[in-house]
């Protein structure tokens, strides 16, 4: 066991060692103010943004308007009165048009219909965590979901436990994978999860400065080092490559399928087109990349130039 623990340590250190991998400047200009949210409204800590497939805009924050919805010029089309939550994390919209929420703090994953009603809820009684990896309806501190061609769900639990949860489409529990540690097919803080076109399924293991690539049973692929720290993953299937949030380094990377840094945006700082803790990330079908940050407080929108 000593040994074990032992080596552990010794492949962290290793990980959190590799060169960052640096690339050009991406080909894409900032849209400054787009987003027009009505007079004396402000968004919180923005943690979550999807789009669906009219190319509208779904931002989930921590403000007093936690889901709004925008066109994709800006303009603002609703927001929901009503929304059962305690903490905003990711969010997505599913190929049926169904928005799903993730509520780290109440350790919950919730549908809800384009209008705000609740469809369908996962999680424990009372917001309580679960116990440990293995419960099978029950989240600790879940981050994000994602969605395969068959319409089974996958969730990435979490912040505490350290899984890829696997649901059909009604729900039911079909598998996992995963556990805490440094290992390939192991988690350190799972923060994100996207399919690409091929049905290979990119999940980021934050803590663990990496990206790791499975197929839709949780069979291991391979992973990828080097690009900083994962946060937020979206896949263009306009470019075929994966857009990473670093946001360790405060940066957005391009990734092409191979694991080939091709360029980025992005360093610190307050003012249009810098990055403080940016989050998560969506990708519409034009190829602009909207990017939600935490300490800013906003969604930022690159096109391509």
């Amino acid at each position: 066991m000593r040994f074990l623990a032992m080596l552990c340590l010794v492949l962290a250190s290793a990980a959190a060692q590799t060169p960052l991998k640096s690339g050009p400047p991406l080909p894409m200009k900032l849209v400054e103010n787009w987003a027009q949210l009505p007079a004396g409204w402000n968004l919180g800590e923005c943690t979550g943004v999807t789009c669906d497939r009219d190319d509208n805009v779904w931002i989930f924050n921590r403000g007093p308007h936690p889901v709004i919805q925008l066109d994709r010029n800006g303009k603002f089309l609703k927001a929901w009165s009503e929304v059962p939550i305690k903490s905003a994390h990711g969010l997505r919209v599913d190929p049926q048009g169904d928005v799903w929420g993730i509520d780290v703090a109440g350790h919950m994953v919730i549908k809800f219909s384009l209008d705000g009603r609740v469809k369908m809820v996962l999680g424990s009684v009372g917001n309580r965590p679960a116990e440990n990896n293995d419960e099978k309806y029950a989240f600790n501190r879940p981050t994000s979901v994602t969605f395969d061609t068959e319409g089974n769900f996958y969730v990435s639990d979490g912040y505490e436990n350290s899984r890829v949860v696997k649901y059909s489409k009604d729900g039911d529990y079909l598998k996992q994978w995963g556990i805490k540690g440094p290992g390939d097919g192991q988690f350190n803080l799972v923060h994100d999860v996207v399919f690409d076109s091929a049905q290979r399924l990119y999940v980021a293991d934050r803590a663990n400065n990496r990206v790791q690539i499975f197929d839709r049973d949780g069979k291991w692929l391979g992973k990828w080092t080097g690009l900083g720290q994962p946060w937020g993953l979206a896949y263009s299937k306009k470019d075929n490559a994966i857009y990473m949030c670093d946001g360790e380094n405060n940066r957005i990377v391009k990734v092409n399928l191979d694991g080939q840094l091709l360029g980025q945006i992005g360093k610190f700082g307050k003012a249009p087109g810098r990055l403080d803790f940016p989050h998560h990330m969506a990708m519409d079908s034009r190829g602009a990349l909207y990017v939600a940050e935490v300490k800013n407080w906003r969604v930022q929108k690159w096109v391509p130039e």
